[in-house]
C-alpha cells in the first residue's frame, strides 16, 4: 500500500466527452483507497468514499451504500493518512473554504501536488446536488446532467466533506483545484457540493506525490479526441454552482 498515491479511473476529458462505461467495479476500487470521490456507470449519482465504504448520492440526497460489483467510469481515491489537523469555525461559504484550504497548502509548498482533505463537523447548510444516470453513447456530460441533475439543500446537518484538489497543469486528467463532497454522519444524505456554511469542524490535509491512471481497456475509449473536452465546460460542471 502506497499512503502516498492517488489512484484515478480514467480521465475527467473522457468523462465529459461521454465515456461512461464501466472501467472497473467498486470492489476492485477499494483496494486502492479508503477516500474519494467519483461517479458511476451511466452518471448513475455521485459517489463518495469514506473509511473505505463506497456510498451513491441519488437525485433527491438521499444515498446508500453501494454493492461491489457495480460499475466505476471514472473516480479518484487515495488513503487518508493524515499529516495535519486544523480547528474550523464559522465558514461561510464554499469560497471561503476554498481560500482557506489554498492558503493552507500554499503555505506548505504543495500547490503542484494532489490533495485529500477531510472535513468533519456541524454544517449550517450544505447546497449539493446528484443526477439519475442515462445510458448513453458519446453523450457530453453536461447534456446529461442538465437532463437528470437536481439540486438540494440540507440545514443543521452533522457530517464529512470529502475534498480533492488537483494542481493547474493536470486540468483535464482531472479537474484543477477543489472538488467537494458530502455524506452526513448517519449515511443518509449527500451528494457533489457547490455551496456551504460551517459552525465548526476539523480539517485533516494529505498530500499526494503520485498518481496511478487506470484507464478504459476498450477500443471505442480510443474514439475519442480526448482535448477536446471544453475547459470551459470541465470548469462550469466541476467547480461550478448548481
Amino acid at each position: 500500500m502506497n499512503d502516498l498515491k492517488m489512484f484515478q479511473v480514467s480521465t475527467l476529458q473522457a468523462l465529459m466527452l461521454g465515456y461512461t462505461k464501466s472501467v472497473i467495479t467498486v470492489e476492485e476500487l477499494l483496494k486502492h483507497g479508503d477516500t474519494g470521490l467519483g461517479t458511476f456507470e451511466d452518471v448513475d449519482g455521485e459517489m463518495i468514499v469514506l473509511d473505505g465504504h463506497c456510498y451513491r448520492a441519488k437525485s433527491d440526497g438521499t444515498i446508500n451504500e453501494t454493492d461491489g460489483k457495480t460499475g466505476v467510469p471514472f473516480c479518484a481515491v487515495s488513503y487518508m493518512n493524515t499529516q495535519s489537523e486544523y480547528e474550523l469555525e464559522n465558514i461561510r461559504s464554499i469560497d471561503e473554504l476554498k481560500r482557506f484550504l489554498d492558503v493552507t497548502i500554499d503555505e506548505s509548498f504543495a500547490l503542484n501536488s494532489m490533495h485529500i482533505v477531510r472535513i468533519d463537523g456541524m454544517f449550517n447548510k450544505v447546497m449539493a446536488r446528484s443526477e439519475e444516470g442515462q445510458k448513453s453513447r458519446h453523450v457530453e456530460l453536461k447534456k446529461i446532467l442538465e437532463n437528470n441533475q437536481q439540486d438540494f439543500c440540507f440545514e443543521n446537518i452533522n457530517g464529512t466533506l470529502v475534498c480533492i484538489y488537483f494542481p493547474d497543469y493536470m486540468d483535464g486528467i482531472n479537474a484543477p483545484g477543489w472538488h467537494l463532497h458530502f455524506v452526513s454522519d448517519d449515511k443518509t444524505h449527500g451528494g457533489h457540493v457547490f455551496d456551504m456554511e460551517l459552525k465548526c469542524g476539523k480539517a485533516s490535509f494529505c498530500r499526494k506525490s503520485t498518481i496511478e491512471i487506470k484507464f478504459p481497456a476498450t477500443a471505442e475509449f480510443d474514439t475519442y479526441a480526448l482535448k477536446e473536452a471544453s475547459e470551459k465546460d470541465i470548469k462550469a460542471v466541476e467547480q461550478g454552482k448548481g
